[in-house]
């Protein structure tokens, strides 16, 4: 038992489709039941052919099949039938426009200064009691020079450089407290026996 064709009932009821409405389909939609085109069908070629067109390859070509040398020759020789003009990646040497290479052109940002002064400056705030010290002020003399290197147009991270003078400030006044607070707790103040 096979199907139906295409526009019959499979219980061999046809009933022709009556709109309720008596409207004509809108926006050129097809009525029911007539026949739609195939959405997977090859689109036809158009009957116009112009005698002075170049000949159409053909349609389906056998990837294996072995195809005609170029040159005559079934080798390379020096660039006979072979594109020389453009390739598939830029020359060497030119990078994309509107970026620098490293290495070539510019200078590069100096934001090293910068970068020490926010590690100083946290290292400072979660180690207050054992090095924020010595990390503390470390932090606010490389922020410092950081913001001068932005200003001098040499590096382009000032705000990484002002965050790690402000760490680095609430650093070395957290450990100043914990210093003093430990030399008083340490002499008796603040326990009596």
């Amino acid at each position: 038992m096979g199907y139906p064709p295409q526009g019959q009932d499979p219980y061999g009821q046809q009933q022709p489709y009556q709109d309720p409405y008596g409207q004509q389909p809108q926006y050129g939609q097809p009525q029911y039941g007539q026949p739609q085109p195939d959405p997977y069908a090859q689109p036809q070629q158009p009957a116009y052919q112009d005698p002075y067109a170049q000949p159409q390859q053909p349609a389906y070509q056998d990837p294996y099949a072995q195809q005609p040398p170029v040159s005559g020759t079934p080798y390379p020789t020096s660039g006979g039938g072979y594109p020389t003009s453009g390739g598939a990646y830029p020359p060497a040497g030119y990078g994309t426009p509107g970026y620098q290479q490293p290495g070539y052109g510019g200078q590069q940002p100096q934001n090293t200064l910068g970068l020490l002064a926010l590690i100083f400056g946290i290292l400072s705030v979660v180690l207050f009691c054992c090095i924020g010290v010595l990390a503390g002020p470390a932090a606010i003399v490389c922020g410092y020079l950081g913001q001068q290197k932005v200003k001098q147009g040499l590096a382009n991270n000032g705000g990484m450089a002002l965050a790690g003078m402000i760490t680095g400030a609430v650093g070395t006044v957290l450990s100043i407290g914990y210093i003093i607070l430990t030399l008083v707790s340490s002499n008796g103040f603040w326990y009596t026996y």
